[in-house]
């Protein structure tokens, strides 16, 4: 697991690396995933470190969760998104690579929606 010192989506909140931001709030950041799944793969990080979504639920409750999910909603239509679909992936077992909490945003397919596993 990723502490605050070595994680990737800290030093992109922090603006040691570099990102295409396309949604930003006084809590949240979103920006386009480098290794897509999807026509549009866009992720929405808070911007303070928890490392899975269960740990972000018991450390700040479920107000927390609440406003990143606003955040989702607010980055779609920032980005004209009005079909997407949200995941989360929390563990290792579940798919989860960065350990700071975040939601995927994927869009874009023409038709029916792709599986992306």
């Amino acid at each position: 697991m990723s502490s605050v010192n070595d994680c990737i989506f800290c030093k992109i909140i922090a603006g040691e690396l570099p990102s295409e931001k396309v949604y930003e709030d006084n809590d949240h950041i979103a920006f386009k995933d480098i290794m897509p799944k999807a026509p549009v793969h866009y992720l929405v990080v808070p911007k303070a470190h928890s490392p899975r979504l269960d740990e972000m639920a018991k450390d700040n409750g479920t107000e927390a969760l609440g406003h990143m999910l606003n955040a989702v909603v607010k980055t779609a239509a920032a980005n004209g998104l009005s079909d997407y679909r949200v995941a989360v992936n929390v563990g290792p077992k579940a798919g989860q690579v960065v350990f700071h909490t975040h939601v995927h945003i994927l869009s874009g397919w023409s038709g029916m929606a792709r599986d992306v596993r």
